[in-house]
């Protein structure tokens, strides 16, 4: 049965959702545990064609980046949801304040209903079936809406998911920006949207119109800040390099801009350029380090470069063409953006390429400062051993997430909430806060037939005084 808008007008198949999430409010577990592992089944035998239909979409992301950068954290997503589904979906008994006694009560996690989910191109596997699998075992029918940026892996997704669940279970649409529109428009129990801040706002304001509940996980300008005390600079170089260059910096986590000591811009540049020929020991034609996704979006990052160096920018590229050759094709090479300002528009913008600003500071507070006065960043990374600097950021500063001497890695850790503030995010998802991102805790008060409730009905009297002046107490 086919999920695809090709063959069922979009909203014929959120009705369809929508009464079976009526018909049949409870999903017993036995159920739950049945989808995630058609889900599973899904991954585990079709994983190299969707693989395959990733690196056909980028021009170039080889298969072991794939599986690096969306399959480890898409199996760790659906093995911690089958360790932890029964726990997570009992009711929670709370205690019962003595005014209310001997009543009981507790806390029923019951599913949404029916959950969209709008996907990225960026990482279309993991950042697709990451969210569809906790919704699913949570016990929520899911619609999943892929982008159109990524047609092959969209086409394939919507064929396999096709071939495992029915349309009532879960079931992926493809389109544009118009069917885009249409989807988040649906009167969803939850919508949950991963892209850019500005989609981000149009995603919220539709579905405002039904009072949808929402998550947005969306981007900005992640600071990197290496602190005076880091004694390591060609550790730290090496970390910044693989999180900035991973998926050749189209991560919504990825360092934005690099926050460094005024000394050691030369150490610095040098040991940036031994981590990239380190890792990526050619660029060209090396399928470890991914194409730009689409010309548009190259062109985007070259006007970047060329509006940093209009502006005074120095660029310091790394990497090695194969041959020496110069850049060609969309494997662009890395560069380090020094004088970098923020006249320029790539500390205006989210860059999501392998350009990275260096901003040299002389005082922590400055930095503080800096960051404080933008918008909130989706992750923050800190390089140093000194706990007090450290401490100091943490306290100063309010993000997302925090790598401390690392970079991405707060990500990839299941019992951590991921998700932004502000204008790089609204709620949060991963381990069991995604599972109850997409549960309903409904409140249960049972009574008992001891309750002496009414004596705090009316008439308001001597007794009822009484009665007030003892609770008073005990409050």
């Amino acid at each position: 049965m086919s999920g695809m808008t090709d063959s069922a007008p979009l909203r014929d198949i959120f009705d369809r959702q929508f009464h079976a999430s009526r018909s049949a409010p409870a999903v017993p577990i036995e159920e739950r545990r049945r989808r995630l592992s058609l889900l599973e089944k899904l991954v585990n035998e079709h994983g190299v064609n969707l693989a395959d239909a990733v690196n056909a979409d980028f021009g170039g992301r080889g298969t072991a980046l794939t599986e690096v950068a969306d399959f480890v954290v898409l199996r760790a997503t659906m093995g911690d949801l089958k360790r932890h589904l029964v726990r997570w979906s009992k009711p929670r008994s709370v205690p019962t304040p003595i005014y209310l006694q001997p009543a009981r009560a507790r806390i029923e996690r019951q599913p949404l209903g029916v959950v969209g989910i709008i996907g990225p191109w960026n990482y279309p596997i993991q950042l697709t079936l990451g969210p569809a699998a906790t919704a699913l075992a949570a016990g929520n029918r899911v619609m999943l809406k892929p982008s159109e940026i990524t047609p092959r892996t969209s086409s394939l997704l919507a064929e396999l998911v096709a071939k495992y669940f029915t349309a009532e279970e879960f079931a992926v649409v493809q389109g544009g920006a118009d069917v885009a529109a249409e989807f988040a428009a649906l009167p969803f129990d939850h919508l949950f949207f991963t892209g850019s801040t500005g989609v981000g706002r149009k995603v919220a304001q539709a579905a405002a119109a039904n009072l949808t509940p929402i998550t947005l996980e969306l981007g900005g300008k992640s600071p990197c800040i290496v602190d005076a005390s880091c004694a390591d600079l060609e550790t730290a170089a090496l970390k910044i390099a693989h999180g900035k260059l991973l998926n050749a910096g189209q991560t919504c986590i990825a360092p934005d801009y690099l926050l460094l000591p005024r000394a050691s811009e030369a150490a610095f540049t040098a040991a940036y350029r031994k981590a990239v020929d380190r890792l990526f020991p050619t660029i060209n034609g090396n399928p470890d380090y991914a194409a730009i996704v689409t010309e548009r979006h190259h062109a985007r990052l070259l006007a970047l470069i060329d509006d940093a160096r209009a502006q005074g920018g120095r660029i310091e590229e790394a990497g090695t063409s194969q041959g020496g050759a110069p850049n060609s094709g969309r494997q662009m090479r890395p560069a380090l953006v020094f004088e970098a300002h923020s006249g320029m528009r790539l500390m205006q913008e989210e860059i999501f390429g392998p350009i990275l600003p260096v901003l040299l500071y002389d005082r922590l507070e400055h930095v503080l400062a800096s960051i404080n006065a933008g918008p909130r960043p989706l992750a923050l990374y800190w390089f140093g051993s000194d706990q007090r600097a450290l401490n100091q950021v943490l306290q100063g500063t309010v993000s997302g997430g925090v790598t401390v001497n690392d970079t991405l890695l707060h990500v990839a850790h299941e019992r951590l909430p991921f998700g932004g503030i502000g204008e790089s995010g609204m709620g949060a998802y991963h381990g069991e806060t995604g599972f109850l991102r997409f549960t309903h805790q409904k409140s249960v008060l049972l009574q008992s037939r001891w309750a002496q409730g009414q004596l705090l009905y009316p008439p308001y009297g001597q007794r009822f005084h009484r009665v007030m002046g003892w609770i008073r107490k005990l409050l």
